[in-house]
């Protein structure tokens, strides 16, 4: 059995990563020599989330952004503007700061200087640093899922110029699916249904990329029925040992690659559920660790595909916010400070996305009250400083005595938001 290890001031003034090794029993006060301070690397609305979670269990938090006045700088104890992806300007914020524990918000992060740190001592990074660095590229963790772990997936084949994305779609076949190995929501994403688009499907890969000269993966289409996310936690028991719970499953609704619905518990069989939970075990128990993880998989019948994993909270996951006694945020928090996790089912629940619909900065919002005037309902409203067309903005919430009724409802709530210009 694994001894709790306390947190005092004398622990937190030393090695950061000891002082939370092998978990975190007892905890300081924030902005006092004995804080346990943990430093969020992305503080979109996901880990404005986490932060709030965290600073309810006395946790010291400093979130570290791209830009100025993202949704969890808003909230944390401190705040930095730093390219992530930089190396050098990312290290001497760390150093500055000196965090216990390292949790990555988003992708786009110089995971390298990361893996160079916890193995160093330095920080511990949830859930690991090889997970940030793995899962930031589709590449690295197709071909762990695929080829090491031999897990069912679509066909796929990467290419990394245009003669060999034609080669590539050649062996998939049409139609199929071509997006860069390093991007997000949806950016860079095309169907291809003949040779005839992949010169356009090229260019908008290399547009949406997050990092210059990415390559690209091609991907067979799957006859599914419906996506899921599968949230996964490794947490420790009362007995000090990492053990793995599942959330009930999370139904989706994606257009271009943006998750725009969803909704728990999604039904499934007995068997695909069965198969689902294997892969995420086998997944996430590779990648180590403590935290959340995000399993998206692809349905049909019995038969379950993995698609792609996200050690952290998954936007679909919003909707635990209202389905969940401890919300995704909330398990990803007890989590990753070693705590035990609850991640039983409330009832069931709907989350519907509000888009900015304009370009505009210092936006308002109107009908909160008519949105929020039917029982069972709530919203989170970003508080980002500047809407798009299909920025997310928002996301409203609904729960229901079935998953049917709760996702009408939340698309009544998301229906009377407004966004205006100031």
């Amino acid at each position: 059995m694994t001894t709790p290890t306390h947190i005092s001031s004398a622990a937190a003034a030393g090695s950061p990563a000891a002082a939370l090794a092998p978990y975190a029993a007892v905890f300081g006060t924030p902005l006092s020599g004995a804080a346990l301070k943990v430093m969020l690397l992305g503080a979109g609305e996901l880990g404005k989330e986490v932060i709030l979670a965290l600073q309810r269990l006395g946790v010291e938090v400093i979130a570290v952004d791209r830009y100025a006045d993202a949704p969890g700088q808003q909230v944390a104890h401190r705040s930095y503007v730093v390219a992530m992806t930089d190396k050098v300007a990312l290290r001497a914020v760390i150093e500055k700061e000196r965090p216990h524990l390292i949790v990555p918000e988003i992708e786009a992060i110089a995971t390298d200087l990361l893996v160079e740190l916890e193995a160093a001592g330095t920080v511990r990074v949830t859930p690991t640093a090889r997970a940030a660095q793995l899962t930031m590229n589709r590449e690295g963790i197709r071909r762990l899922a695929a080829e090491t772990l031999g897990l069912p997936t679509s066909p796929y084949r990467f290419a990394d110029s245009l003669v060999s994305l034609a080669e590539a779609t050649a062996v998939v076949g049409f139609p199929c699916l071509v997006k860069p190995v390093m991007s997000s929501s949806g950016k860079g994403q095309s169907v291809l249904r003949s040779s005839e688009d992949i010169a356009s499907a090229w260019n908008i890969a290399k547009e949406g990329a997050r990092v210059e000269g990415s390559r690209i993966i091609v991907e067979g289409f799957i006859d599914f029925e419906y996506e899921i996310t599968l949230l996964t936690v490794r947490a420790r028991g009362l007995n000090g040992q990492v053990e793995t719970h599942f959330c009930e499953p999370i139904g989706h609704l994606q257009v271009g690659g943006d998750y725009v619905e969803s909704w728990q518990p999604q039904p499934m069989s007995p068997r695909a559920l069965e198969r689902a939970q294997h892969i995420a075990r086998k997944v996430t128990d590779n990648l180590g660790g403590q935290g959340l993880f995000g399993v998206e998989l692809f349905v049909s019948g019995d038969e379950v595909w993995f698609s792609e994993v996200s050690p952290r909270p998954h936007d679909t996951g919003l909707v635990t916010l209202m389905s969940q006694g401890q919300s995704e945020f909330e398990l990803h928090a007890r989590a990753l400070l070693g705590l035990p996790v609850d991640t039983s089912l409330r009832a069931p629940a709907a989350s519907s996305v509000i888009y900015g619909g304009i370009e505009a900065q210092a936006i308002r919002y109107e009908g909160v009250a008519e949105a929020l005037a039917e029982p069972g309902t709530d919203l989170r409203l970003f508080g980002k400083p500047e809407s798009f067309v299909k920025r997310r903005m928002g996301v409203a919430l609904a729960t229901d005595v079935s998953v049917d009724q709760a996702r009408a409802k939340a698309l009544r709530v998301s229906g009377a938001i407004r966004v205006k210009a100031a």
